[in-house]
C-alpha cells in the first residue's frame, strides 16, 4: 500500500496564533500516524513561486491523510490555522513503482 503525503507551502502572519495551530494538530497527527519529513528549513526557489514555510508530512497510506484532514479534530486545529496563515495544500498518494 502507498503511503500518504501532505505537502503545504505555508506564509504566517501571526506566529503567537500559529503557536495554537501546532499545538492543536499534534494530536489527530499522531492518532493518523504522521510524520514529518520536511518541516520549515532552509530551501531554494528554483521555480514557481515561494511561501515562506514548506512541510512534508507522511502518513501511513493516502487514506489515513485523507481521513485525518477531515478528522474532527484536524478540523479544530484548522481553524487555528485559517486565522493565523495562508496555505497551499496537496495530499498526494505515494509512488511504490520501478525507480529508474
Amino acid at each position: 500500500m502507498a503511503k500518504g503525503y501532505w505537502i503545504g507551502r505555508v506564509d504566517v502572519h501571526d506566529a503567537e496564533a500559529y503557536k495554537a495551530y501546532i499545538a492543536a494538530n499534534a494530536g489527530p497527527f499522531r492518532a493518523f500516524g504522521a510524520r514529518f519529513l520536511v518541516r520549515a528549513g532552509a530551501y531554494e526557489c528554483r521555480e514557481g513561486t515561494a511561501r515562506s514555510r514548506n512541510v512534508v508530512i507522511e502518513f501511513p497510506s493516502y487514506e489515513a491523510a485523507l481521513a485525518c484532514y477531515d478528522s474532527p479534530d484536524y478540523r479544530a486545529a484548522f481553524a487555528h490555522r485559517a486565522q493565523a496563515a495562508t496555505c497551499d495544500l496537496v495530499i498526494v498518494e505515494g509512488y511504490d513503482g520501478p525507480q529508474p
